[in-house]
């Protein structure tokens, strides 16, 4: 009876140790997917990081392609509003002509500005040489230095980008 009870002891200490064996690989498992599971959710973070970078990138260059679009096709009509105007300027006893040209020249602005158009502002402005052209140089003691006194052509830029610099007379 003993030898039986020997026998059993031994068999109760080897099932003992498989479940012990069986709980130290259970857990070496378990560290090794978490381990895997942290691997796998930084690199899902990096992804999603790289798809927001390369949305936000995406904007910028089609934002920027559609400015310089944009700027190509207003800077051909830039002449004509030049003239209109000097013809709104111009001196005329016909004055349903003149609110005419007016009428056609605002509509002309209207639809510069809902592009997102807008002129340079420049009399009164400190010159600045990423917006305005400098044509002359004059002296006068009423107006600060570097201030511009007289605007001979108009720019415009849509955006940050100059479509086309002012053409200025700057004091001092």
């Amino acid at each position: 009876m003993q030898k039986e009870n020997e026998n059993t002891e031994e068999v109760k200490e080897e099932a003992t140790i498989d479940k012990a064996d069986e709980i130290i690989n259970a857990k070496k498992e378990t560290q090794s997917l978490k381990i895997k599971l942290e691997e796998t959710e930084d690199r899902l973070k990096r992804i999603a990081a790289e798809f927001d970078n390369y949305k936000k990138r995406s904007n910028k260059e089609r934002e920027e392609l559609y400015n310089s679009i944009m700027a190509d096709i207003v800077s051909s009509f830039l002449p004509v509003i030049d003239n209109l105007e000097k013809a709104v300027e111009s001196k005329t006893e016909d004055e349903g002509y003149k609110q005419g040209v007016e009428l056609v020249l605002k509509q002309f602005k209207d639809v510069l500005i809902a592009n997102g158009v807008k002129e340079i502002e420049a009399i009164g402005k400190t010159f600045d040489p990423e917006l305005h052209e400098a044509v002359s140089l004059v002296a006068d003691e009423a107006l600060g230095e570097k201030e511009i006194k007289e605007e001979f052509r108009k720019g415009y830029m849509i955006g940050n980008k100059v479509i086309r610099h002012s053409m200025v007379v700057v004091a001092n």
